[in-house]
Order: structure tokens, then C-alpha cells, then sequence
């Protein structure tokens, strides 16, 4: 089989996950070439590229997902290869066509193990032929009301009625009550209609406190598939992951092999190329195949972490052709890892993106601390894009070590100008459901549903919504030596205002 070797790579993404994919770029010497909307142009990506280009107006259909004017720059400026990241055009098997049709490489699978996996009924079909174990439920799409409250006598409430084609909760329904089956099931047709063009649904049982795991895989076209472990990803709100671990409190190594084997599994039989990520839910013991995202996950730093291997590079040399050189007997875990999302998003408003300028902005900084960050003090968090900061890894020689170290990095991690979740995450890493291990993607509604519970955990939070309100008025900062947001320095900062 023919080899390439990339000289020049194209970034089709933005923020932290560009700059993360650009450092990795960097470091095995080739080319990193960067693409900006108009709200970007001065964004952190486009200043660590070796090359950027401005790609169109701020609005993602007429930049980050506009596939002709991607091929365009790539044409003209000689690239090899594109790396998708994750979002946008990352699992579009139509952007992977047309990047092939012109003779560039897409650095992730083929379109046509895109589009077996991107529906899940036929992710379902095609990994059943492998004994991979499935939530009882439809094995086709259901096609009206009636026939859904009949499967729901044969495989009893509560049921869950999902888009084929879904994604983030959209065209997701629960229905406990049977008299609910017929307006559930047509609020998740048009949901699934609306947001993904597609009103294909199907019934699965609902499993009412699950953890949601997941295997890192590698694999490349000499038939290679090896798994990197597994991932805790079930600390979610409004079913997106916002803490994630590596490995899982409750995951023991003869359930991880089982877990592992039967993510080999899943790729083989879509002929998997590169890195993907199996999502399982599990619950009491029992684990079910979910779906396969065909892409880098947001959450790689902890895989990273434990394992040692640098995911984005194996993408790169699978793209080009290269054997991977890791083996299963070669994948450890070392210490455990921890990383929580850092959104300029309000915790006591249901979590919705407060979009402004980061008036102070200071990382923290440790051994065993990484931030994967796409903002600079000074920057505005654009309105058009997805509200993440950053993320904020910590590596430890245990979890509860970890857990000691993700605290320390938080309460160092100073962001003035805006609500961020950072509140919320060392909130929840401390709850005692947390540090126990006995969790479900049940958390957040559980324990979370009156935030004012995150002031008796830090009252710290408190004051520092204050500061950002009066900063933001003020909109100087002559006199504020540290972002600090304790008693004493309150005090010290207001007085000599």
C-alpha cells in the first residue's frame, strides 16, 4: 500500500481544538495552514498557523462550513490534507467526497464509514452482524403513532423515541405515560426534521440511570484496530458532556477488555480508518452500544493523558498510510485524568452562553496541568460559534488525587468579563456522588436543580458574579494587580475605587 507524506495541512475548524491540532501539526514538522471567518481574524488560531486565510462573512454556512470555498484555499495553496477536528464539517461524508474527488486527503475515515455510522439505525444493523450488545428496542425506523405505542407494550415504559440521524438530544424523547406515545413520537419527528432534514425515528428502552462510557480506537488500513481505554463521560447537561474521566471508577480491567474487544468490533465492521470514539451506556454491570462518533472527541486530553499517545499525530500518520506502531499489549494506563469544559455559559440560567469580553483572563499552570484554550485576556467570545473557553486537564497518580489537583487548578483559572462554568465544575467535582463514583447522566438533574446549592460550596461564587457585573461597567482595570475573587480582595479593590 502507497504512503504519503504530508508537507502542508489545512485546520477546517476554529479556536481551542485548531490550535490544538495545530501544535501537533507543528511538532512533526510540517506546514499548518489556518482559515478564519470575519469574527476570527484575530483569534490565537490564526496566529499559531504557519499560513491563515480569511474563508468568508461570520456565520458558519458562509465560512467553516462552506465546502467549495474550503477546496478552493486548499487548491491554491498546494495542501495535502485536511484536518476536520471536531463539529462543523468533521462528519460530513459529503465534504469528504469532494476533498477526495480533488485529490486531497481527509485526516479521518471514509464517507462510507461516515454514513453507516451517522445513522444510527444502520450503525445498529451493521455492528449487530458482530454480537455487539444493543439496548433492547426497533431494529428499523418506526413509521407512525400507533405502531410506537405497540412496541412500547412489548418492551414496556419507560421508552425513549430517538432521531436516527441525531445528535446533542435533538429529536430525543422520554415517555413514561402511555397516552404520551403519540405526542412524543410526533415532537420527535419534527425535532428531527428541523434539525437534521431527516424524520427517521426508532424506540429503544429507556435505561433511567445509565453511565455513559466510551472507547478511544485507532485503526488503519492494514488492518490494525486497537482500543485506548475507556472514558467517564456522564456528568452532562442537556445531554452534553461537560466533566469527563479517564478511566472510569467503576469500569474493572475484565469489563474494560470486554468493553474494549467489542469497540475493535464496531470499527471492523464499517472498516474503520483512524480515530474514533464507541459510546456505550452502561448500568449495573451491563454495557450497550450507542453509537460511533468518527472523529476526535472533545474529550482526547484524558485518553492522552493516561496513555501517552498523541492522538492527533497517529490521525496524521494513518491519513498518510503509516502501520501504527501500537499494539494492545502496548496501551497502560498511567495515573488518572480528569477534564472539565470551560463554557462562557451561566449556571443559574439554565446554562445559556453570556457571550462578552474577557475583561481577565489567566490560565492555570502546574505539572499535570494542560489547558487546551482558543481565547487570549482581551478577546470576545463570538456570538455565532459554540460557547466553549477552553479545557481544563488535570493528570494525577489516582483519582482522588486528580480530583485534589482539579480543584487546585480551578480556584487558579481566573476569568473576569463573563459567566463560565468553572463554578459549577468544582461543585461537582467535590459532591460526594462525584468523589464516590456512584453517578449517572442523572447528575445534573439530581443534584443541580436549584444552583443556588454552588453557594454553600464556595461562597466565593457569589462575589465573583459580582466583580463581573461591576467590571463589566467599569470596563478598566488599572488598578487590579490579580483576578482574585476572595473576601480580602474585594474589599482591598472597591476601596480604592
Amino acid at each position: 500500500m502507497n504512503t504519503k507524506n504530508f508537507s502542508k495541512i489545512l485546520v477546517a475548524n476554529r479556536g481551542e481544538i485548531a490550535c490544538r491540532i495545530i501544535r501537533s501539526i507543528k511538532k512533526m514538522g510540517k506546514t499548518s495552514v489556518a482559515i478564519y471567518s470575519e469574527a476570527d481574524e484575530n483569534a490565537l488560531f490564526t496566529q499559531l498557523a504557519d499560513e491563515a486565510y480569511l474563508i468568508g462573512k461570520a456565520d458558519s454556512a458562509d465560512s467553516y462550513l462552506n465546502i467549495e470555498k474550503i477546496i478552493s484555499i486548499c487548491k491554491e495553496h498546494h495542501v495535502d490534507a485536511v484536518h476536520p477536528g471536531y463539529g462543523f464539517l468533521s462528519e460530513n461524508s459529503n465534504f469528504a467526497k469532494a476533498l477526495t474527488n480533488n485529490g486531497i486527503t481527509l485526516i479521518g475515515p471514509s464517507p462510507e464509514a461516515m454514513d453507516l455510522m451517522g445513522s444510527k439505525l444502520a450503525a445498529k444493523e451493521t455492528v449487530a452482524k458482530y454480537d455487539v450488545p444493543m439496548v433492547p428496542g426497533t431494529e428499523g425506523a418506526v413509521e407512525n403513532p400507533d405502531l410506537a405505542s405497540k412496541i412500547a407494550d412489548e418492551i414496556g415504559l419507560p421508552i425513549l423515541i430517538k432521531a436516527s440521524a441525531g445528535g446533542g438530544g435533538k429529536g430525543m424523547r422520554v415517555v413514561y405515560e402511555k397516552s404520551e406515545v403519540k405526542e412524543q413520537f410526533e415532537r420527535a419527528v419534527s425535532e428531527a426534521i428541523s434539525a437534521f432534514g431527516d424524520g427517521q425515528v426508532f424506540i429503544e428502552k429507556f435505561v433511567e440511570e445509565p453511565r455513559h462510557i466510551e472507547i478511544q480506537i485507532l485503526a488503519d488500513r492494514h488492518g490494525n484496530v486497537v482500543y485506548l481505554n475507556e472514558r467517564e463521560c456522564s456528568i452532562q447537561r442537556r445531554h452534553q458532556k461537560v466533566i469527563e474521566e479517564a478511566p472510569s471508577p467503576v469500569i474493572t480491567p475484565e469489563l474494560r477488555k470486554q468493553m474494549g474487544e467489542a469497540a475493535c468490533n464496531v470499527a471492523r465492521s464499517c472498516d474503520y480508518e483512524g480515530a474514533g470514539t464507541v459510546e456505550f451506556l452502561y448500568d449495573s454491570g451491563n454495557f450497550y452500544f450507542l453509537e460511533m462518533n468518527t472523529r476526535l472527541q472533545v474529550e482526547h486530553p484524558v485518553t492522552e493523558y493516561i496513555t501517552g499517545v498523541d492522538l492527533v499525530e497517529e490521525q496524521i500518520k494513518i491519513a498518510q498510510g503509516e502501520e501504527m506502531k501500537i499494539r494492545q499489549e502496548d496501551v497502560k494506563i498511567d495515573g488518572h485524568a480528569i477534564e472539565v469544559r470551560v463554557y462562557a455559559e451561566d449556571p443559574f440560567n439554565n446554562f445559556l452562553p453570556d457571550i462578552g469580553k474577557l475583561i481577565k483572563y489567566k490560565e492555570p499552570k502546574g505539572i499535570g496541568i494542560r489547558v487546551d484554550s482558543g481565547f487570549v485576556e482581551g478577546d470576545t467570545i463570538p456570538l455565532q460559534y459554540d460557547p466553549m473557553i477552553a479545557k481544563l486537564i488535570v493528570h494525577a497518580k489516582d483519582r482522588n488525587s486528580a480530583i485534589e489537583k482539579m480543584t487546585h487548578a480551578i480556584n487558579n483559572y481566573k476569568i473576569i468579563g463573563i459567566s463560565t462554568t468553572l463554578g459549577f465544575c468544582e461543585f461537582a467535582i467535590n459532591h460526594e456522588d462525584f468523589v464516590s463514583g456512584n453517578f449517572s447522566t442523572n447528575f445534573v438533574k439530581k443534584n443541580f436543580e436549584n444552583p443556588e446549592v454552588m453557594y454553600d460550596s464556595n461562597p466565593d461564587i457569589m462575589l465573583a458574579g459580582a466583580i463581573k457585573t461591576f467590571l463589566n461597567k467599569e470596563e478598566e482595570l488599572q488598578n487590579i494587580e490579580t483576578a482574585s475573587i476572595s473576601p480580602q480582595g474585594v474589599s482591598e479593590w472597591t476601596s480604592r475605587k
